[in-house]
């Protein structure tokens, strides 16, 4: 196949959005198809829109020879009404990768409408759907019906070698000593870390200890605001701000942890939740959108709503009092990820989507999915 992707910015992007995309990439190029990749730069949402009315890039895409062009989501501000003028010169068929809707972040009302109604548009301009969960489709299906074709590929977290055994993660469990916590994720307000800081300085002092592990870079202002809020709860002590780190040392920290918490506003799956379980980390994610897909409260992980951190804060103390509880969560955890797919037929599942489009579009109103 000859597969075009469109993306803001550079594959390599840090963020669970970006990974999926490349892994994708990564296979389908394993599968000798021809996969080009058009970049688009990042700029405001305002200057975004612009890029719907941009000469070069609609004649970039509608020379381009594929088979099926690919479309992130996350650039739907530059091609809703891009795509409508692409309809009547190209004959390839154009899905949208869609990790979560904009509009379904917490932000003010007036805001999501504007997004919501843009979201709307984009959604109602391809052809179908590649999403990552049944939440991710339910979304979809709310704004523009179900009557397109629409896979549910679930992410995976396969892209470390883990060999914990059960033994050696109940004997971590039972280990003295605090809580440890790993937030990973990039430092912006939707993944919740004032939530969780809120959450901090109500346990017990000397209970919990957190590494938070992500770019300060994306929301430079947010990231500076959480260092001074940790200093302003007095938890310098128990939380430690560690950047963007390299692969390898993502591993060290998810192999020493106890718990994988990112109390989002908003998750259209959660990749991060599936790799620290891999770990056997007990996730703690939040209601909102497709984390409780993968995490099952009071089994492999805890599910609060966003912003409770009172509850958040009851969740971690049982976690540190109840170290028995621990370990049997953190071996569900990593049972729940030996039944997960791996991205090899995650990927597969979207190539054959994708592959046999014919069959594909005449059985629209249906719905894939990759449950493992």
């Amino acid at each position: 196949m000859r597969v075009g992707l469109v993306v803001y910015g550079s594959l390599d992007t840090v963020s669970g959005g970006y990974l999926y995309d490349r892994e994708l990439v990564a296979h389908l190029r394993r599968q000798k198809d021809e996969v080009e990749v058009f970049s688009l730069p990042w700029r405001s949402y305002g200057y975004h829109l612009t890029d719907n009315v941009s000469s070069t890039l609609f004649r970039r895409l509608a020379a381009a020879r594929l088979d099926v062009l690919l479309q992130d989501e996350l650039n739907h501000p530059s091609l809703f009404w891009l795509n409508r003028r692409l309809r009547a010169v190209v004959a390839y068929p154009i899905v949208s990768i869609v990790h979560h809707l904009r509009s379904d972040e917490e932000r003010p009302f007036w805001q999501n409408r504007l997004y919501r109604r843009i979201e709307r548009q984009y959604l109602a301009s391809v052809d179908g759907f590649v999403t990552n969960s049944e939440a991710t489709r339910a979304a979809v299906a709310a704004l523009v019906g179900s009557d397109k074709p629409v896979v549910v590929a679930r992410p995976a977290g396969d892209r470390w070698r883990i060999s914990l055994s059960e033994v050696e993660i109940r004997a971590r469990a039972n280990e003295p000593g605090p809580l440890r916590l790993v937030f990973l994720g990039n430092i912006i307000p939707r993944k919740g870390l004032h939530t969780l800081l809120a959450a901090l300085a109500r346990t017990p002092a000397g209970t919990v200890t957190l590494d938070v592990i992500g770019s300060p870079a994306v929301d430079p202002a947010y990231s500076a605001r959480m260092q001074a809020l940790a200093r302003e709860l007095h938890l310098e002590a128990g939380v430690a701000f560690r950047g963007l780190l390299a692969d390898a040392q993502v591993a060290e920290h998810l192999t020493r942890g106890h718990v994988l918490i990112v109390p989002s506003s908003h998750e259209g799956f959660g990749i991060v939740y599936l790799e620290g379980m891999g770990f056997g980390l007990p996730a703690i994610a939040t209601t909102a959108g497709g984390a409780s897909e993968i995490v099952h409260h009071g089994e492999n992980g805890f599910l609060v709503a966003p912003g409770d951190a009172e509850v958040l804060a009851t969740c971690l103390t049982r976690l540190h009092t109840d170290r028995a509880l621990l370990a049997t969560m953190a071996v569900a955890a990593q049972q729940t990820y030996d039944h997960q797919p791996t991205w090899e037929e995650t990927g597969g599942k979207i190539r054959s989507f994708l592959e046999d489009w014919p069959r594909t579009a005449a059985t629209a109103g249906s719905h894939l999915s990759v449950m493992g």
